[in-house]
């Protein structure tokens, strides 16, 4: 809703406290809430000092499409934090990060392990099948031309 709209109709001082919050909160500069505190509905609320339930779609239905609409022009926008909560939010990432990494690791060591004894189990019977085929008579079969020999 435009500025000349509202100041068109009249508005009454819970509305102008609201939309002064309202502007407050969409400069980033809030007086209230902490700064960086996202824009919604409770939050104008809470930046105007009343409770959140008094600014209702009954009460203020211009007021509250207003505040509706710009969250769902700058929805996609990225949330501006505090130098703590990005350091907070990396230190999330990285123990994270590291904790995939154990994981891999440890997988990659158990599939290696796996490798090396399923490697001395094919050395083994490749070693017996040598013995064996050693122990065997010699046959007096003859073969046909064209026919497989073992």
């Amino acid at each position: 809703m435009s500025s000349q709209t509202v100041e068109a109709r009249k508005i009454s001082k819970a509305e102008l406290k609201f939309r002064d919050a309202f502007e407050r909160l969409k400069a980033g500069k809030p007086d209230i809430l902490p700064k960086g505190t996202p824009l919604s509905q409770n939050n104008v609320a809470k930046e105007a000092g009343v409770d959140p339930s008094a600014l209702r779609r009954a009460r203020f239905p211009e007021l509250v499409a207003d505040i509706q609409a710009w969250i769902e022009v700058h929805k996609d926008e990225a949330t501006t934090k505090s130098p703590r909560q990005m350091m907070l939010a990396q230190r999330s990432r990285n123990r994270d990060l590291k904790e995939k990494v154990e994981a891999l690791e440890e997988q990659r060591d158990k599939a290696l392990g796996q490798l090396l004894d399923f490697q001395a189990r094919i050395l083994d019977l490749t070693l017996e099948n040598h013995r064996l085929r050693a122990q065997l008579p010699e046959s007096n079969v003859r073969y046909l031309s064209g026919s497989p020999k073992l």
